[in-house]
Formats: structure tokens, C-alpha cells, sequence
């Protein structure tokens, strides 16, 4: 992956990297009662079973940086946002946050949580009128402004 050569390089240089956002299926919204599962089964018990939030996830390293983009993203924006930063949550590091962990950087990844709730993922149904280009605007439009504030 690029991210492990990328983040290895800023590692090697010393670089102050305060924290690394990973953008990761972010436009799949299911507003349907039991839409939403999870990779651990208590999960379920803590957070919602409608898949109609995005979802801030960390390491137990990266929890202040998971904090903080959670706090201003819902102050900065009009979406649902859940978080977690648990040592260990089957599938956060299956994106490029993955390759700053390795690197001992705090990193995020925000997603939709893709498979966990997508019935289209990576199927020949997964097609461009499945996503919600709204929620998706409100998202970036509060990562815009999420960003210009760290």
C-alpha cells in the first residue's frame, strides 16, 4: 500500500504528524431498524442498529485524536457520528489509518462502516444511486471544517 511507504518515510523524517484521517466508504445510509451490525457482538448493545451514521475509529493510541475529531465534527456538521477506540475492533485496520499505527502516529478512520451495513459492497449492486449524496455533502462540508481547526 502506499500509506505504509508514505507513513514509513514521514516516520523515518521525524515528521510531527498530530493525527491522520482515513476517509473510508463513506456513503452508504440505511435508516431501517436492524440495517446496522457490528464485528463484536456486545457492540450491538452500545451503539445504534439503524445504519444512518458515520463512525469515527481508532486505536486505544489514537482515543485522544478519535475524541477530538468526533467532539468537532458533530459541532461542525448536521451527521449522526458514533466513535470507538478499543484496542482491538475487527476491520478498523483495514484502511490506510492501518499504516500510521504501524508507524506509532495517531490516526482515524471514518467510515459507514461498509460491509458491517452495505448489502451492495463490492457486489455488482454497488452502483452510484445505492449512496446518499447528501449525507455524504454533510460530511465533507463538516470535514472541511473539521480540518481547517486542528
Amino acid at each position: 500500500m502506499g500509506s505504509v511507504v508514505h507513513a514509513k518515510k514521514c516516520q523515518k523524517r521525524n515528521d510531527n504528524i498530530v493525527g491522520m484521517i482515513s476517509l473510508e466508504m463513506v456513503g452508504y445510509f440505511d435508516d431501517r431498524e436492524n440495517s446496522q451490525a457490528y464485528p463484536l457482538p456486545l457492540m450491538g448493545r452500545f451503539y445504534p442498529n439503524q445504519g444512518n451514521f458515520i463512525a469515527v475509529a481508532g486505536n486505544f493510541h489514537s482515543r485522544h485524536l478519535v475524541r477530538r475529531v468526533t467532539d468537532r465534527l458533530i459541532q461542525e456538521s448536521d451527521i449522526r457520528v458514533e466513535s470507538t477506540a478499543l484496542p482491538f475492533v475487527p476491520g478498523v485496520g483495514l484502511s490506510d489509518n492501518w499504516s500510521f499505527w504501524q508507524q506509532g502516529y495517531a490516526a482515524v478512520m471514518i467510515t459507514d462502516t461498509s460491509f458491517f451495513r452495505n448489502p451492495h459492497y463490492h457486489l455488482p449492486s454497488d452502483l452510484p444511486d445505492t449512496l446518499d449524496y447528501q449525507r455524504m455533502r454533510a460530511l465533507v462540508s463538516g470535514l472541511a471544517k473539521v480540518s481547517v481547526r486542528f
